[in-house]
């Protein structure tokens, strides 16, 4: 018996003793997201564990680059309060479909669909912990656990090959246990850091501590490895790091560089994402993507699952 069956039996034995009913909301939610996964060939989390290194901006153009490649893409923006996806993707002001089956993902350029918090709020409006319910959502408890959770439980996503999420900041808001329990078949992790001692530090850990949940990490990416003139196109050292050693001592492969280019980065701000895959800096996101596919089919054979 496969392990996803054996989860099902557990969750339909289970008797529930609480009025109210919060075990059997949670076991349904659970049940409800296997049966939305079924149709995601590979789904992917993007992960760091430290903030401000860029792993929004991997995701969208991983996201991209994997739909250049001709493959059905879906992105789980997962930063509860500060989801930014729809703004670099251009899709401020979109929303999701509501619909007997569940809630349908809006569809953004190359035909990627999106769920983010971002499609629920107010422009501008914070996530409050309370406040009045017509300003923003009001989440209780295990706030960010159950927005995830929902999330996927409710998401109509169809038939993808590639389910790409980006996680919030934090090696402990990046949440892999919960996303490990959460999503059947994980694929695995790309861990995004730049070439900074202090951020090479804070990744290791929460690299660590994916590991020892059995989360397969894919390999790392390096971002604002150098600086790009925006006139010139010259590329020169950034910050100062060595994220070949921290690669090699962790057995891990460095997926590939991504230089900070001014130029690039300002069309994500204005919502005018970059589609061309010859741009230099979107080349270099598509060899990552190439990497990561290449990766997942050895994988996949290696598992006999071809």
């Amino acid at each position: 018996m496969s392990q996803q069956n054996d989860l099902k039996t557990i969750l339909n034995k289970l008797h529930y003793s609480d009025d109210a009913k919060v075990v059997a909301q949670i076991s349904a939610q659970t049940k409800s997201v296997m049966a939305r996964m079924k149709g995601i060939r590979r789904k992917v989390v993007v992960m760091s564990g430290k903030g401000g290194v860029g792993k929004s901006m991997t995701t969208v153009n991983l996201a991209l680059a994997f739909a250049r490649m001709g493959q059905r893409v879906g992105l789980l923006d997962v930063d509860i309060n500060g989801p930014c996806v729809p703004q670099m993707l251009g899709m401020r002001g979109k929303g999701l479909l509501d619909t007997p089956e569940g809630a349908v993902p809006p569809t953004g350029p190359l035909n990627i669909k999106v769920a983010s918090m971002d499609f629920l709020l107010q422009e501008n409006a914070p996530v409050r912990w309370k406040g009045p319910m017509d300003l923003s959502p009001v989440w209780l408890g295990m706030t960010e656990m159950n927005v995830i959770r929902e999330f996927l439980s409710d998401m109509v996503w169809g038939e993808l090959d590639y389910l790409l999420a980006d996680l919030p900041p934090g090696a402990a808001a990046d949440k892999p246990p919960l996303l490990a329990g959460l999503i059947p078949d994980l694929a695995g992790a790309v861990v995004v850091t730049t070439p900074s001692e202090v951020a090479s530090n804070v990744v290791q850990k929460s690299i660590a501590y994916a590991q020892e949940l059995g989360i397969e990490i894919l390999g790392v990416v390096e971002n604002m490895s150098q600086y790009r003139c925006p006139s010139c196109g010259e590329e020169s050292p950034l910050f100062e790091g060595d994220t070949d050693s921290m690669c090699e001592a962790l057995g891990l492969p460095l997926l590939g560089r991504i230089p900070f280019d001014r130029n690039f980065a300002r069309t994500f701000d204005k919502g005018e994402p970059i589609l061309d895959g010859d741009n230099p800096t979107a080349a270099k996101y598509q060899d990552i993507a190439k990497k990561v596919h290449t990766l997942l089919d050895y994988q996949q054979v290696l598992d006999g699952k071809v």
